[in-house]
């Protein structure tokens, strides 16, 4: 029988992996979103118009998963982890607290006008809107990340009587690694909505809509993807090096280190054995760990031995660093000669069409993997070294937690098929309609 904290852990996890999978949407979306309403604006040419009332349907869809979930995420705080808020509520309430008004007063505020205000408001205050909605959401992520990285690198605060209160916002809130997590977390959203404009705009490509629209998007799409992902590679890589700085137990599981050594080699492959303390089946590169962490030949990388009480799941953590790195790579190479072939020959033949389809969620995977390398690898902590994980979870008995479990569980199951479902039948029927439909009374108000 699984015990309380165990299913705690499972259903936390699950609730928020579905979660961040509709802001790493939102956040580069609603910045595409203006991208096309300012063009428009500039060029009053209605394709621009078409691509903004496409994006902006899967937008509101996407931004409502988004919402939903992270209510029932913030009750969870509550419910399962009764410890984090009590040892830690005094900088994790504020920081939560404003996320949620810059979520609901800029975000949801102008959100309305943005969907519905394009008949009764001027051009220019719908542009606006649709400004404001892009600036609430990266907020938003700005306060989220900024709680989650003092979780990883707490500083500016001091503990009284075992609760922990603030003494310098500004070290709160500017913790060692939130510069480092806000600028990855920003790419990987950009790169996520980039591979999801393009996946479905090569979608309707395939179904025979040889309009402009569809044309265009892919083509900003792949630029964008073409831009950001080797700007993801350098940010990711000096994350990197934040994380050997502050969190060294993270990294050594990250890159299979068991005991501390010079000129450590970098693993292509390994599966590492948490009985035996050492790795089975390793391919490795000579000392290229140590050149890339320390930017030394035989640069020292602490091993996981040096932290008996701090040891991450190995596993996870190593297999998960894999998948975010191969699937990042991946995401450069078809950017970035996609994007040629498209700038050479002015259009994709069907077999890369059909790779940007099969790709259309590759955003979500990586994203998900790193996500789970970053939680995972602060274990056992949920604060690093100020909260263990066993000491906030709820004593709520276990067959409550698999019960509440089995139900989250459900539901995002079936809200999870019902989005993609509902992504490809408003692309189905953006085919349909804007094939044979002349331009509307709105569209021609503004032409």
């Amino acid at each position: 029988m699984l015990d309380t904290l165990l299913l705690s852990r499972i259903q936390f996890a699950a609730n928020i992996s579905f979660h961040i999978l509709f802001p790493t949407i939102t956040i580069a979306l609603a910045w595409f979103l203006v991208f096309f309403k300012i063009k428009y604006d500039k060029t009053q040419h209605p394709v621009w118009l078409r691509a903004y009332r496409f994006w902006v349907k899967i937008f509101a869809l996407t931004f409502a998963l988004g919402v939903v979930s992270g209510i029932t995420m913030s009750f969870q705080f509550g419910t399962n982890w009764p410890g984090f808020m009590e040892k830690v509520g005094n900088i994790a309430g504020p920081l939560l607290g404003y996320e949620v008004l810059t979520a609901f007063f800029m975000e949801a505020t102008f959100l309305g006008v943005m969907l519905f205000g394009m008949k009764r408001v001027s051009p220019r205050v719908h542009t606006l809107s649709t400004i404001i909605v892009a600036i609430g959401t990266s907020l938003s992520a700005f306060w989220i990340l900024s709680l989650n990285s003092w979780m990883q690198t707490p500083t500016g605060f001091e503990v009284r009587d075992g609760v922990v209160f603030p003494t310098d916002w500004f070290a709160v809130i500017f913790n060692p690694s939130f510069p480092y997590r806000l600028a990855h977390m920003i790419l990987a959203s950009g790169l996520t909505a980039a591979f999801l404009i393009a996946g479905v705009s090569s979608y309707r490509l395939l179904k025979g809509d040889d309009k402009k629209a569809p044309q265009l998007t892919l083509k900003v799409s792949l630029t964008v993807a073409a831009l950001l992902a080797p700007l993801q590679m350098f940010v990711g890589d000096l994350h990197g090096l934040n994380t050997f700085e502050h969190q060294p137990q993270k990294v050594a599981a990250m890159e299979g280190v068991w005991e501390t050594q010079r000129g450590a080699p970098l693993l292509l492959f390994a599966i590492p054995n948490e009985q035996t303390r050492s790795n089975d089946f390793e391919i490795a590169i000579p000392n290229l760990a140590s050149i890339i962490l320390t930017h030394e030949k035989n640069g020292e990388i602490k091993g996981l031995n040096e932290f008996p009480n701090a040891t991450p799941p190995v596993k996870p953590v190593f297999f998960g660093f894999r998948v975010m790195v191969g699937m990042g790579l991946l995401m450069i190479v078809v950017a970035l000669y996609f994007r040629f072939t498209l700038w050479r020959n002015n259009t994709l033949a069907p077999w890369q069409l059909k790779t940007l389809v099969a790709m259309s969620f590759s955003g979500w995977i990586a994203t998900l993997a790193g996500w789970y390398v970053t939680e995972i690898g602060r274990q056992p902590f949920l604060v690093t070294g100020v909260l263990r994980v066993e000491e906030a979870v709820t004593h709520v008995a276990s067959n409550n937690v698999l019960m509440s479990l089995i139900a989250y569980l459900s539901i995002y199951v079936l809200l999870l098929i019902a989005y993609i479902r509902t992504l490809f039948y408003t692309a189905d029927k953006s085919v349909e309609v804007e094939e044979f439909q002349r331009p509307s009374i709105e569209e021609n108000a503004y032409v």
